[in-house]
């Protein structure tokens, strides 16, 4: 009996010993088709010319999702740190981007001509002054929505020049901005659409600006304690000057725009981020 007991334990011990060791599975590794997207692709748009209405163009100098029934940008994401400044004179060439399939529309630099609204960038002008083929990147139609002038010249350009401020003081910034919803309130009054309808008026213009110090390695120093803003205003001409008066949370955005961000850092760190409201200074 003892002798079987044996045997039955020894047989044991091998077949453990044989067993194949379980191996959980990776999560799958985002990588970044430009530093510009680094912390993710907010709609996993594609550069499929059937991904119409989510069309991503990748430039050296910014990365967006493009909408050919809207003929605006859905979102543009690009990189701020001080390699990105210099002393290149704003181009004002604005312009029809070459670069979208042949058989779409492509608005034009008359296309907002005496709507009400401003030709408003996404990514500022400022923010690439490195060389003029840098700024000159930032007049293409592809980076423009119908801008009330107030929302624009005001409001807007107020948290613009507060993030190259803090580029200046030594930061860098990770910078994603859209748009969402139809019919905005120009200098003209109210309006869904302009250039014969062939391009929509938002609703609502949001940003959302990660501030890091200036370093390498960037989105493993990200951590819950990173200063996020997150500001998103209605696209009206009465609209208050003070951008700080429109803070909210990324979740909120999410929710208002169906969009992931923040997605390529690590969950624990992106729930974190995206549930808080700045309230740090504003000027």
């Amino acid at each position: 009996m003892r002798n079987r007991l044996y045997f039955v334990l020894a047989a044991f011990l091998v077949l453990a010993g044989c067993k194949e060791t379980e191996v959980t599975p990776e999560q799958p590794v985002y990588t970044p088709v430009s530093e510009h997207v680094a912390l993710g692709n907010p709609s996993n748009a594609t550069a499929e010319v059937s991904d119409f209405n989510n069309f991503l163009m990748v430039k050296p100098q910014y990365v967006l999702s493009y909408s050919r029934d809207r003929g605006t940008p859905n979102w543009v994401s690009w990189h701020l740190s001080s390699t990105w400044t210099g002393s290149a004179p704003r181009q004002d060439d604005f312009r029809a981007d070459m670069a979208l399939p042949a058989d779409w529309y492509r608005v034009s630099a008359s296309s907002y001509t005496g709507s009400g609204f401003d030709r408003g960038h996404n990514i500022p002008s400022a923010d690439r002054t490195r060389t003029m083929e840098d700024n000159s990147a930032t007049f293409l139609m592809t980076n423009m929505i119908p801008q009330a002038p107030n929302n624009n010249r005001n409001t807007w350009a107020n948290l613009e020049d507060y993030t190259r401020d803090l580029i200046d003081d030594g930061m860098e910034a990770y910078v994603i901005m859209g748009s969402y919803g139809i019919g905005g309130v120009g200098s003209n009054g109210a309006v869904n659409t302009i250039d014969n309808g062939r391009v929509t008026v938002p609703k609502n213009i949001w940003k959302v600006i990660v501030v890091l110090p200036e370093g390498d390695n960037d989105i493993n120093r990200i951590s819950t304690s990173t200063r996020v803003i997150a500001v998103n205003t209605p696209n009206v001409n009465s609209i208050d000057s003070d951008w700080g008066t429109y803070r909210t949370s990324v979740d909120a955005i999410e929710q208002a725009t169906g969009y992931d961000l923040l997605s390529a850092l690590p969950d624990e760190i992106e729930n974190s981020l995206e549930s808080k409201v700045d309230t740090g200074p504003t000027r």
